[in-house]
């Protein structure tokens, strides 16, 4: 048997900007490190349509529109870290990469690209992933447990069935 040799140039980082998520990030940089990769973030604002309607009865639909175009846009600042201390999230990814950087000196890593978009989250994640040409797909997992986790069924377990490419699932390890 003949292994193949595994190229990836291009790592698709989901977050739901947890901290089984932020966990899932250091492995993001080390894998991009040790591939020369590039990183692109995804964070997907969850639009549930069960939610639309219930807001619905409380606040006119433009509204609502509204609300969510600044939760967005709030959501996409954090990402980019181009806050004045509201949103700490940027704050602590920026954080984050610049001791991944000195940490993993001789690895270096790449953000491509920060997305931040509306809509079903793996709908959104296994999108991204095809149109940007994503070789890998790392997210994190809250692993509340095995019976919630097959009852409601988590995002990364979704992902992970649906997936034409390989996904890494990070789970916060025990404290």
């Amino acid at each position: 048997m003949i292994l193949q040799k595994i190229i990836i140039k291009k790592i698709l980082y989901a977050t739901d900007l947890s901290e089984s998520a932020l966990h899932a990030f250091s492995y993001a940089v080390s894998l991009a490190g040790l591939y020369n990769a590039g990183i692109t973030i995804l964070h997907v604002l969850d639009e549930e349509p069960k939610l639309d309607n219930k807001i619905l009865g409380y606040v006119s639909l433009s509204k609502w529109e509204e609300i969510k175009k600044r939760h967005e846009e709030d959501a996409r600042t954090a990402l980019i870290g181009k806050t004045s201390g509201q949103a700490f999230i940027g704050d602590v990814l920026n954080q984050f990469c610049n001791d991944a950087e000195k940490n993993l000196e001789e690895q270096k890593f790449d953000i491509d690209e920060i997305i931040v978009t509306r809509g079903h989250p793996v709908e959104q994640i296994l999108t991204q992933a095809k149109e940007k040409a994503i070789d890998l797909i790392v997210m994190g997992t809250h692993g509340s447990g095995t019976l919630t986790d097959a009852m409601l069924g988590s995002t990364a377990r979704r992902v992970l069935r649906r997936s034409t490419v390989p996904v890494i699932v990070i789970r916060l390890p025990a404290e």
